[in-house]
């Protein structure tokens, strides 16, 4: 039996004789008796377990550590502290034992600290609400896209191309670089050519919905960029869907869809959680959360996002610009002003991807980013350029070589369709969900400049 069986209808099992496999939280003894907090991982409450003299081993179970796993035996009661229950045991084999120098001790770590012991963290309150609520939310993604009739499709890790076009990629080579070496010889490389991690897995995304009208990725992507900020990371994971026969309207209305069924399900699932984000990290995150749930998602052209800016009575540290993005104390205003979250569209052309879809003014293209409160951006979409022609244009204004991306191309050649997509950092939308401001702090081993250890 786990925890999370007995929290679910405690109950049931009263007064009734029940095996536990855990671990000791913490240890408080007295002179005949002791009482252990007691954790197993299925849930985020803990159990005292209390016991006494009657043990045969009491001796040895009243040395036992903080960090040791345990077996035990026992029969459920009504607690008579502030718990629904507690556990009376009548036996503990000490499975596994842990010394003195556990780092992990029942006192507050610094969130620095606990990034040095990242094996270890999971242990932590914070850190067992930080990563059920991402393992919840994974399978919420899956569970969204799965029930609307998507395909989930594995983008490759190693690619030839750059889908951003930013050229902050990790190279992937087999040769020995040499001192003093200037260039390589890709051509003796294991591919035959320069080959990268990639940063995006939209492009081959796009290849899958040409055959099954709706597929989505959902997997780690790379970025070899030296920041050191709360949002970077090297390493990070992306979901990325695409349909055809879609345009930016279509786009938006499965963005919001999505998003709130990804938050309600954590709201559900994850009350304990929740709970303890709203009472430790971010006061008041619960209402956050539920007032994105039942809000109406507003859309607005580009234009006249920077339009209110502009009239807005606010001394801002960086002047809004017709043609330019937006800061992020922009974003803040814009989801004040509308009290909720905010679809921004039709972005000028020249700051964003070519393979964006030109709209008739020939200024803008069918881009969209979500300003959600309290966040900032937290997903980026758009329609796609199916026209071949237009395609080819744009990229050649770009000084983008076409021949690596003869497949990508063919794709408006070859049964073209009007097709949309977005793209959602998932580490992105777990500092939204906990209230935890780094992400170093909701991916399990963060790779950032300097650090790729455990």
């Amino acid at each position: 039996m786990d925890l999370r069986e007995i929290f679910v209808d405690s109950t049931k099992y009263l007064n009734t004789t029940i095996c536990l496999d855990g671990w000791v939280r913490n240890h408080r003894r007295q002179k005949g008796f002791g009482f252990i907090d007691f954790s197993d991982g299925t849930c985020f409450k803990h159990l005292q377990i209390v016991y006494d003299t009657s043990l045969e081993n009491f001796d040895e179970i009243s040395k036992v550590l903080v960090g040791s796993a345990l077996h035990i035996e026992g029969k459920l009661v009504e607690s008579r502290g502030n718990q629904e229950v507690e556990l009376q045991a009548v036996k503990i084999d000490v499975v596994g034992t842990c010394p003195e120098d556990y780092p992990i001790q029942p006192k507050r770590h610094t969130r620095e600290f606990l990034r040095s012991v990242a094996y270890l963290r999971p242990r932590t309150n914070l850190f067992q609400a930080v990563f059920r609520v991402r393992s919840v939310a994974a399978f919420a993604i899956h569970e969204y896209f799965q029930k609307h009739g998507f395909v989930y499709f594995h983008a490759p890790l190693l690619t030839s191309s750059d889908c951003e076009g930013a050229g902050e990629m990790f190279q992937v080579t087999t040769l020995p670089l040499n001192s003093g070496q200037k260039e390589i010889d890709y051509s003796k490389d294991f591919f035959g050519k320069m080959t990268n991690l990639t940063v995006s897995g939209q492009l081959e995304a796009e290849t899958f919905a040409t055959a099954y009208k709706k597929t989505y990725t959902f997997g780690p992507t790379f970025r070899a960029e030296n920041s050191n900020t709360k949002t970077h990371a090297a390493e990070f994971w992306m979901i990325e869907p695409e349909m055809a026969f879609c345009d930016l309207e279509g786009d938006m209305q499965v963005m919001e869809d999505m998003l709130k069924y990804v938050v309600s399900s954590v709201l559900e699932k994850c009350s304990d959680e929740m709970k303890f984000f709203d009472d430790f990290v971010e006061k008041g995150i619960i209402s956050k959360l539920e007032k994105l749930v039942n809000s109406k998602f507003t859309r607005i052209d580009h234009y006249d996002a920077i339009t209110i800016l502009k009239k807005a009575s606010v001394k801002w540290e960086y002047e809004p610009q017709y043609g330019c993005d937006i800061a992020k104390e922009h974003e803040k205003y814009l989801t004040e002003y509308f009290d909720g979250p905010v679809f921004i569209k039709n972005w000028p052309k020249d700051i964003k991807a070519f393979y964006m879809k030109l709209n008739p003014d020939n200024k803008t293209v069918a881009a969209v980013d979500l300003e959600v409160p309290g966040a900032g951006e937290l997903m980026g979409g758009s329609q796609r350029e199916e026209d071949y022609d237009k395609l080819v244009k744009r990229m050649q204004e770009m000084h983008m070589e076409t021949k690596d991306m003869e497949w990508y191309l063919n794709l408006r050649k070859y049964g073209t369709c009007p097709h949309s997509g977005f793209g959602m950092g998932f580490e992105r939308l777990l500092i939204y969900l906990t209230g935890v401001d780094n992400i170093r702090d909701v991916i399990p081993y963060p790779r950032t400049p300097g650090n790729c250890d455990f």
